[in-house]
């Protein structure tokens, strides 16, 4: 399926978005050591490519514009950032098996978000538990450490804890999809009054 170059240019300016979100907001949140940073980014991201969903639905385009952020995110500093990057790459590769697996309407963007949004979960399984060698048990008790900090909660419920992580990753992907839902629908409109207009 070949992209008109109107579609390629919005694949790349929400993209490009995303990836300057994650140097520059990503950034502060860091510096400020806010909790949960990952899950807001990611929320933030998956905001932006329901948007440019919207423009571009076509197969792929969703993927394309994780690509094209995690190139972005590559000239943050420090040079190349291998963890991020995959994680950038696998929450739109999971927003877009969301809305492949949903069809259309505001469900799609619900599940889309989601699922994207889940990615946070298994990433440092992956990351920290199996490239860096933590191993995962060590990587739960970090995330239940961290965890019961946030909440307020003893360690000793760990279970309890590591279930609030993972509904807040759910409450996360599901504002997200809302309001990527909210915000495209805004596009389409903005673009129905604006095309009659130009034409």
């Amino acid at each position: 399926m070949r992209y008109s170059t109107r579609e390629l240019v919005y694949v790349a300016v929400f993209g490009a978005v995303w990836g300057a979100v994650e140097m520059s907001l990503g950034s502060l949140l860091h510096v400020l050591n806010v909790p949960q940073t990952g899950t807001i980014l990611a929320a933030v991201g998956i905001v932006i490519l329901l948007t440019g969903h919207t423009l571009v639905p076509r197969r792929g385009a969703v993927l394309l514009m994780g690509v094209t952020a995690a190139f972005v995110k590559m000239f943050s500093l420090g040079g190349i950032v291998i963890n991020p990057m995959l994680a950038i790459v696998m929450e739109a590769a999971l927003t877009e098996a969301g809305l492949r697996l949903a069809g259309r309407g505001r469900g799609a963007f619900l599940l889309a978000g989601v699922l994207g949004s889940s990615w946070n979960v298994v990433h440092p399984f992956l990351t920290q538990g199996l490239l860096a060698g933590w191993g995962m048990v060590r990587v739960y008790r970090w995330l239940v450490h961290g965890g019961a900090q946030l909440f307020g909660l003893p360690e000793e419920v760990g279970w309890l804890v590591f279930g609030l992580l993972l509904g807040l990753k759910v409450i996360a992907g599901l504002a997200a999809g809302h309001l990527g839902w909210e915000v495209s629908r805004a596009v389409l409109r903005r673009r129905a009054i604006m095309e009659p207009a130009g034409g």
